[in-house]
């Protein structure tokens, strides 16, 4: 699915919108249309049941409260997508959240750097048999070899992406030289998801064979959303 996307368009661009709506589902719907309207290919969400993701003393706990939308918000999104011809997709980080999003028939997953060794929640993905973006920011090359055979295994469209899992992140601390590196050592495509917040780790990565690019996605440089240290502007991503 991203492989014809990329052989039609030449990239995957994923505007990561994550829980930068705050929790309003009409901002969702504003970056849908900013996403959109910039370009992207795809727009990303995080669906979650806090209570499953982290400790109810965790310090993030009511940051990612506040950011949680419900099910039907996301089932709102999806058929606005839908309409506005934009690939919907989302992070889940609980089996029910995979199970709801494989009824809505999402057309992608994504794992995130934290659940790469996660495998309950992994297993249950492969299960959906749905393509899926892993993002590589804390794994071991060992945690790397292992999910990729288990989806391998399964024959499910996978890639994955290199990420340094610093918010915010450096220029100059974005070892852009492993996407050669994971692509020699895994025989696949690899592809970037970025933390900085301006664009030209992306412009580097693609002459170094990245075809696709995940940025973290704000409204506007005012936007007092969650991960404003890390997101980039429409203007930006267009």
């Amino acid at each position: 699915m991203i492989s014809k996307k990329i052989k039609n368009d030449g990239f995957f661009l994923v505007a990561e919108a994550g829980i930068n709506h705050n929790g309003n589902l009409n901002k969702a719907f504003k970056l849908v249309d900013s996403a959109k309207s910039s370009g992207a290919s795809a727009i990303k969400f995080q669906t979650y049941k806090t209570e499953k993701r982290v400790p109810s003393n965790s310090p993030i706990f009511n940051i990612l409260k506040r950011c949680e939308l419900d099910f039907q918000s996301f089932e709102k999104l999806k058929k606005y997508c839908d309409k506005k011809k934009i690939i919907f997709f989302s992070t889940p980080f609980d089996r029910e959240s995979v199970d709801f999003l494989s009824n809505i028939k999402v057309k992608l997953f994504k794992i995130s750097s934290f659940d790469t060794a996660n495998y309950e929640l992994i297993d249950h993905i492969i299960t959906k048999k749905i393509p899926t973006i892993i993002s590589t920011g804390l794994s071991s090359l060992k945690e790397i070899k292992d999910i990729l055979k288990k989806f391998n295994s399964k024959k499910i469209e996978t890639h994955i992406l290199h990420c340094i899992s610093t918010y915010p992140n450096k220029e100059e601390n974005s070892f852009l030289s492993n996407i050669q590196y994971l692509k020699k050592k895994f025989n696949c495509d690899v592809g970037l998801s970025d933390h900085t917040n301006d664009i030209k780790t992306s412009v580097y990565s693609y002459l170094l064979g990245a075809r696709i690019f995940e940025k973290h996605f704000k409204l506007s440089d005012t936007d007092r959303c969650v991960d404003a240290s890390v997101s980039i502007t429409p203007r930006q991503m267009k």
